[in-house]
């Protein structure tokens, strides 16, 4: 499944599942935009550093201007663009709270990262797509959203908001050949998860007991999904959610 001469969009690229996704796509030949609000640039010069193509660009993915000149980079520097991974998000800060008392603030907050900041992203790389004559989104979204976990209802309801809409805009880019799939992962160790033991803490149990395959998830476990969907196998598959969380929940 080479991606040679193919341009991808990471956000959330700098750390964790976001880099493990940007390394691996440029392991298959793809040039990356690891796109970040922190860490942008040092991520792309590790990836450099081993010989592979890839830039940084500073992003907020909620300032719509920040993401319009994000894909601009992408084209600019190497011509095109033909694949978005919507990674970036909040789940690793998060603290595991009753639905009672969650605020106005922290829903908006998750769902300003989460949905508006993914809307912004495909829309931003809906022109470049049309340019190149197709392209493909690869949404990260979440198991959460189909099992429905306790004390992080503004969490699952982000995520049930972006596998709707990877349905929605599979069907409206369809004609402009761009594909739209979604990626739902289990719980997963990444760096960011690692530094919030509360969250391990209440998390990590439960998800192990559930599992057909009883190991923890790290971030090298899902790039091969996104890899698939963002690649040349997946030329006739759109509007799917592929949930990768080693059998805790079969979809």
């Amino acid at each position: 499944m080479s991606m040679e001469g193919q341009v991808a969009i990471v956000t959330g690229g700098a750390q964790g599942i976001g880099f493990a996704i940007a390394a691996h796509l440029a392991e298959k030949g793809a040039r990356v935009v690891i796109g970040d609000r922190r860490g942008a640039a040092e991520s792309a010069a590790a990836l450099t550093g081993r010989g592979l193509e890839a830039i940084g660009v500073q992003v907020d993915v909620t300032d719509e201007q920040q993401v319009a000149e994000m894909v601009q980079a992408a084209e600019s520097r190497f011509g095109r663009l033909d694949v978005l991974v919507n990674n970036a998000g909040i789940y690793s800060t998060l603290t595991p709270t009753p639905f009672e008392q969650l605020t106005v603030q922290d829903w908006r907050q998750v769902l300003d990262v989460n949905v508006i900041g993914l809307f912004l992203c495909c829309q931003a790389a809906t022109g470049a797509f049309r340019r190149a004559g197709g392209g493909r989104i690869v949404n990260i979204s979440s198991g959460v959203a189909f099992k429905g976990n306790p004390l992080m209802a503004h969490y699952v309801a982000s995520k049930g908001a972006v596998i709707s809409l990877t349905r929605a805009l599979a069907t409206e880019l369809g004609p402009h050949n761009v594909l739209v799939n979604s990626v739902a992962p289990g719980f997963t160790l990444s760096d960011g998860v690692d530094a919030n033991p509360t969250l391990v803490a209440g998390v990590k149990g439960p998800s192990l007991k559930g599992r057909v395959l009883p190991r923890d998830m790290y971030p090298e476990d899902l790039v091969g999904a996104v890899a698939f969907f963002a690649g040349p196998d997946a030329g006739f598959i759109t509007g799917q959610t592929l949930v990768v969380d080693g059998g805790a929940y079969y979809h």
